[in-house]
């Protein structure tokens, strides 16, 4: 079951006089439960389609179905309900408030969300995703008495609350250490396989990209490799050799 549809998307950008395209038609399918990992050169394009998978902003023209929704003629606030609805977040910069815990931290998009939760609801769920990322024991601490590893933790656990289809990660590990990247690569394929949660990693680092089990490489506004499924790459390597 395909989470997200991409068909012929392009994005020009108006800069003045100037059009300026920066993505040529990317056609994409990623099922529900997918790992993977989205690669490029800094200018291929990759934070360009981050964006618009994210419902952040909106192709120029083509198609988009998240979920089996189409998004692609949302309005700026219909996008935004469904971010809260169906996609977490996870950036480099980790994102949290530095004078709340990381309880809090992790309650707070359910301060969003449409319908009323009530707040023991709330606090079990922060509580239990905290430890599910191995932080049930730093619940009171803010983001100051924890290491960027555990603040990541956190900002994931926070990703996770409104029980997303997807979750979104942009350079997860850029601002971490060797041997802290590979404990959080460790826990979004724990993630991926126990929960069946659909992660997409944004990076430029091969290394980060490896843990994916597919990997989506743009240039100059395209898909290089990698863009369809594992189910069709016998039918496309028999078509390339029957050329």
């Amino acid at each position: 079951m395909a989470l997200i549809e991409l068909e012929d998307i392009h994005k020009v950008y108006h800069l003045g006089q100037v059009d300026l395209p920066v993505l040529k038609g990317v056609s994409l399918t990623i099922d529900r439960g997918e790992m993977v990992a989205l690669t490029g050169a800094s200018g291929s394009g990759k934070t360009t389609l981050m964006n618009l998978l994210g419902c952040l902003d909106r192709p120029t023209s083509g198609r988009y179905k998240l979920d089996g929704e189409s998004v692609e003629k949302l309005s700026a606030d219909q996008r935004a309900v469904l971010r809260n609805k169906k996609i977490g977040f996870c950036f480099q910069t980790f994102n949290l408030l530095p004078r709340t815990n990381a309880l809090k931290n992790v309650i707070m998009p359910m301060s969003y969300a449409a319908e009323e939760i009530p707040s023991s609801e709330k606090t079990s769920r922060a509580t239990r995703l905290l430890n599910r990322v191995g932080l049930g024991d730093r619940l009171d601490h803010h983001p100051s008495q924890l290491s960027g590893g555990q603040q990541q933790r956190v900002a994931i656990a926070r990703a996770l609350i409104n029980n997303p289809a997807l979750l979104l990660a942009d350079e997860p590990t850029g601002a971490l250490d060797s041997r802290t990247s590979e404990e959080i690569l460790r826990l979004f394929e724990e993630l991926n396989q126990e929960e069946g949660i659909t992660i997409i990693i944004v990076t430029h680092e091969p290394d980060v990209a490896a843990h994916a089990k597919r990997q989506i490489r743009m240039r100059d506004g395209l898909i290089e490799t990698g863009a369809f499924h594992h189910r069709h790459d016998a039918e496309v390597q028999h078509a390339e050799e029957v050329r």
